[in-house]
């Protein structure tokens, strides 16, 4: 048994010491959407009825959003 979208969430979370505003803050960093309700879905326990899986998509946009967060924008290349 691997380890979950879920899983990954939760652990960079506690990792990084997030909350779930600044999960919304990193979110918007790359115009990803995403609610408090949301936030609290995936991070329940898998036989909680209202749990929600975490998709490929959502845990891609947060792990853009955190790089970005961490380490900033990229510098925009100059042309030559």
């Amino acid at each position: 048994m691997g380890l979950t979208n879920n899983d990954i969430f939760k652990k960079l979370r506690v990792a990084h010491k997030l909350r779930d505003t600044d999960i919304i803050e990193i979110c918007a960093l790359v115009d990803f959407k995403v609610t408090k309700a949301e936030l609290g879905a995936i991070f329940r326990k898998e036989d909680h009825p209202k749990y929600m899986e975490c998709g490929d998509q959502f845990l891609r946009n947060f792990l853009n959003g955190l790089i970005i967060h961490l380490r900033g924008p990229m510098p925009k290349k100059e042309n030559k």
